[in-house]
């Protein structure tokens, strides 16, 4: 029985990192051949972060804001490269490019003046901002570790912008699993959101072959885990929910239904989106979450949903990814 064990979580833990290495293939691909052109209609608004009734997109590789009210309607176009991007606040985060195959964070004022800068390792995937703009958050993809068959892994850092604290890597927290300490050479961690109070976190872990939605505390450099097959996690408004992919099956290979945990009761339900979604949704307000949604040519564009799990999808933003509501 404990070799039927072992072989299975072999089996799952294989099946996971080729699903991690295609996925990184993907983005690698798309980071290096989307044009920094975009099919947009450009008004002659200045791009601004400041909190207003609007959302901010990255279309081909510019910093893009429209309106709330006519998401697909024209669109103000920032000169600032980014293949990754969030805001809350008045405060940015902008992965950006020096090379084909080199990325650094720029932290971002509400005018778009670089108020911090740090390299990053490997290919950039997700992004974060706390609500209140002091946590900043990002996950690439990395290389090299010896623990994986596909040689693609996951890097997260969280930079608190108040005092310029800055974690290079979750991996170095302490690690409580299924209430025991846990440590372990396979720790990867993604996909970070932050409660009100701009100190606990949540995010996904993954080791062994499963993953785990996680409550982190920055200040004490500790993690823990709460649910099992709960990625990309995203805390609403009102902290009471989390919106996330669950991998169907527990299985990712067979795609992710976009999902909303209730906090209190760890209840699930599925949204009405029921196409794969490979992202970290992104709260519009309390009942609305938006999402990225590629077509087979792997071209992105925002949809939104009830997160309620009633209604239909929508089409919000074509040409466009990295959703997030400035107020």
């Amino acid at each position: 029985m404990t070799i039927l064990t072992q072989r299975a979580r072999i089996a799952l833990t294989l099946a996971a990192a080729a699903l991690l290495a295609t996925v990184a293939v993907g983005y690698v691909r798309l980071a290096a051949d989307r044009s920094p052109a975009a099919a947009t209609t450009t008004t002659g608004n200045r791009v601004t972060l400041a909190p207003g009734p609007r959302l901010l997109v990255v279309s081909g590789r510019r910093l893009v804001t429209v309106s709330r009210d006519d998401p697909g309607g024209p669109r103000a176009v920032a000169p600032l490269e980014c293949v990754r991007a969030y805001a809350a606040a008045g405060t940015g985060i902008c992965a950006r490019p020096d090379s084909p195959w080199s990325y650094h964070v720029t932290v971002l004022d509400r005018d778009l003046h670089e108020k911090r800068a740090y390299p990053i390792p490997g290919l950039p995937n997700r992004a974060r901002v706390s609500a209140s703009g002091r946590m900043v958050a990002w996950t690439t993809f990395v290389g090299g570790d010896s623990y994986t068959s596909s040689g693609f892994s996951t890097r997260t850092g969280i930079l608190d912008t108040r005092t310029g604290t800055v974690a290079t890597t979750l991996e170095e927290f302490t690690v409580t699993r299924q209430e025991r300490p846990y440590q372990a050479a396979d720790l990867n961690f993604w996909g970070v959101t932050f409660t009100s109070d701009d100190n606990r976190f949540y995010a996904t872990m993954s080791t062994a072959g499963s993953r785990y939605l996680v409550q982190g505390d920055f200040a004490r450099r500790t993690v823990r885990t709460l649910k099992q097959n709960v990625e990309c996690p995203s805390l609403s408004p009102d902290g009471t929910r989390i919106a996330f992919k669950e991998a169907i099956g527990s299985d990712p290979t067979r795609g992710w239904r976009l999902s909303v945990l209730d906090l209190a009761s760890l209840r699930v339900h599925p949204l009405a989106e029921t196409r794969s979604i490979d992202d970290q949704a992104a709260w519009l307000d309390n009942t609305t979450v938006a999402y990225t949604v590629r077509d087979s040519s792997g071209d992105p564009d925002v949809w939104s949903v009830p997160a309620d799990g009633s209604g239909t999808p929508r089409l919000l933003v074509p040409n466009a990814e990295s959703p997030a509501a400035l107020g």
